[in-house]
């Protein structure tokens, strides 16, 4: 039966071709897609030139980009979905603004006192609700090693959250999850990071402290940790990373026993192997 829909997207598809060896440069950049079937790669590409499409950059003073440099943003972008069907996940939003370093953005806080409080807070990166996604070529250029960093997903993480409402760390759900056991496993997670930050403030945790701020902060940590360190992911909350591979239909953590199995150079995590 003739789609609409389809008709478009190949359409897109056909006008905007990504040259293969353009291609192959952007892969050896990004170590995370490292194992991926050859299936899988088709389907990022493609997914790559739709987002383009669909998405403004608006780089800023100071940030140029090429053909490369977009779609080595947009593989990062797309990795999450790679197995969450058709749905347009990255509804509510249409624009990425890049600044080329950290920058600085208003903040406020309310004490325990009722008093509220207002700063400027530098940031590599924000995720507006119906609004959008602000991120600094420093923490792109960073990202896609396995060394439990990437500004990308992170932040892209924090647009799924919101596609319920207000970030809270509890993204739509399949049918086939429970939030029960979602909220147990990211619960018993944010809880025990925080009783360790909380009995040592400066303890070297697993992972980054920075996940302990608030619900949200939690999902989108992690979700950097799912995809670019799942093995330490794993070791510290088993749980929440089956929760996660059940959200993402995703299993980083194979792929990347796989790949040391291969090559020595992924035996440790947080080395950066070259692409």
């Amino acid at each position: 039966m003739w789609s609409f829909a389809k008709w478009r997207r190949q359409r897109i598809l056909d006008r905007h071709p990504v040259p293969a060896p353009l291609w192959q440069q952007v892969l050896q950049h990004l170590p995370i897609l490292d194992g991926l079937s050859e299936q899988q790669l088709e389907w990022l590409r493609d997914a790559c030139v739709l987002f383009l499409q669909d998405k403004h950059l608006t780089p800023l003073a100071g940030v140029t980009l090429n053909d490369e440099q977009r779609l080595f943003l947009a593989a990062q972008a797309q990795l999450p979905l790679l197995n969450l069907g058709d749905l347009n996940w990255y509804k509510g939003f249409h624009e990425l603004v890049i600044y080329p370093d950290d920058f600085l953005s208003p903040q406020r806080y309310r004490d325990a006192s009722g008093i509220e409080h207002q700063y400027d807070g530098e940031h590599s990166g924000e995720a507006w609700y119906q609004g959008p996604v602000i991120l600094a070529w420093s923490g792109i250029e960073s990202s896609g090693g396995w060394d439990a960093y990437n500004l990308v997903i992170h932040e892209l993480a924090h647009k799924l959250d919101m596609l319920n409402g207000d970030a809270n760390g509890l993204p739509p759900l399949h049918r086939s999850m429970s939030i029960s056991d979602w909220a147990c496993a990211m619960q018993t997670a944010f809880d025990d990071l925080n009783r360790q930050l909380d009995a040592h403030p400066e303890a070297e945790t697993v992972i980054d402290p920075y996940a302990a701020e608030n619900p949200a902060e939690f999902f989108a940590v992690t979700s950097e940790y799912f995809f670019t360190a799942p093995d330490l992911l794993h070791e510290a909350y088993p749980a929440v990373y089956g929760q996660l591979g059940q959200f993402y239909r995703q299993d980083p953590l194979s792929r990347l026993k796989n790949l040391q199995q291969l090559d020595p150079a992924y035996r440790t995590v947080t080395s950066t192997p070259d692409g």
